[in-house]
């Protein structure tokens, strides 16, 4: 199924049986294109600050396909707002199989894309497929343990026994087959949430789609725990671009630094913080110097 709206496409596909959502931004290429696959971070959804991206990688001739993961915005799934890992990176896989599979695309030449967690789903993907001709990372999560204790001090003793025991008790009521316990992606500094950095309820909610909500598996700790994408760095073939935050207090920068070392990729640094290279978050400029970052870089690598 779909339906077309300006210069973007709704599609569908499916992976692991569940109805996924997608937005196909087609090249304007006469010849078939390299096709961008675009998936979000933790909780994102593809109407919260993809677009933009979007849309300048399909203005520099590129097809883009951006994608919502099972459980998650307009793609079908439950329980909703639960983060696997596992199912994430197949979700991924499947997305690229989707994109393969559109008109005037290339299928040999994908260019996988994430920001934030899947901006570390990209570097397990990439190191799998043969079909990929480059890669982009923004600001990425690439190892869940350093992510946590990057965020530590941002959270009170109380408020951490309170995330673990929540936790615990989403993944009870989850074995008895109900509903997860959740908990805000985002809160304001001291308030209950995953991420509670000055600022950055603020800059989440402001580029915020209408499919987005602002709560996520109160297990997301225990999949975190065990996430570590930046140990395929080193099985990455493909030109690779990693593009950090300096003053990133969510994904910690120093270790999307040493994932990019192992990777050899081409890193660009932006004296910012995680939220600031969306489009609209106020106050700041860093869009579109990394939206111009990453069109240099697949002009140099791959090819119209």
């Amino acid at each position: 199924m779909s339906t077309s709206t300006d210069e973007r496409v709704d599609l569908e596909f499916i992976s692991g049986g569940v109805r996924c959502a997608a937005w196909l931004y087609p090249s304007a290429s006469p010849t078939p294109a390299p096709v961008v696959v675009m998936g979000h971070g933790a909780g994102g959804t593809k109407d919260s600050g993809l677009d933009p991206y979007a849309r300048a990688l399909r203005a520099a001739g590129y097809a883009v396909f951006a994608f919502d993961y099972r459980g998650f915005g307009e793609s079908g799934g439950v329980p909703r707002q639960r983060i696997s890992m596992r199912n994430q990176i197949a979700d991924y896989h499947a997305a690229c199989e989707a994109a393969a599979r559109q008109p005037g695309v290339d299928p040999t030449r994908i260019i996988l894309w994430g920001v934030s967690q899947s901006g570390g789903h990209v570097f397990e993907v990439g190191a799998s497929r043969d079909d990929v001709a480059a890669i982009i990372a923004v600001v990425p999560m690439v190892n869940g343990l350093a992510a946590a204790r990057h965020g530590l001090p941002l959270h009170t003793p109380a408020s951490i026994l309170r995330s673990t025991t929540t936790g615990w008790r989403s993944s009870a009521r989850q074995r008895m087959g109900k509903d997860p316990v959740t908990i805000p992606i985002v809160a304001r500094p001291g308030e209950f949430g995953a991420l509670t950095a000055p600022g950055y309820y603020e800059a989440a909610t402001e580029t915020a789609g209408p499919s987005w909500r602002n709560e996520i598996d109160a297990t997301i700790g225990t999949e975190l725990a065990s996430y570590r994408p930046a140990k395929f760095a080193k099985q990455i073939t493909a030109p690779m671009l990693v593009q950090i935050a300096d003053l990133d207090q969510g994904a910690p920068p120093q270790a999307a630094a040493k994932a990019a070392f192992a990777a050899r990729a081409e890193v660009r640094h932006y004296p910012c913080d995680h939220f600031d290279i969306f489009a609209g978050v106020s106050g700041n400029n860093w869009f579109e110097r990394c939206a111009q970052h990453e069109v240099d870089f697949l002009r140099r690598h791959v090819a119209l």
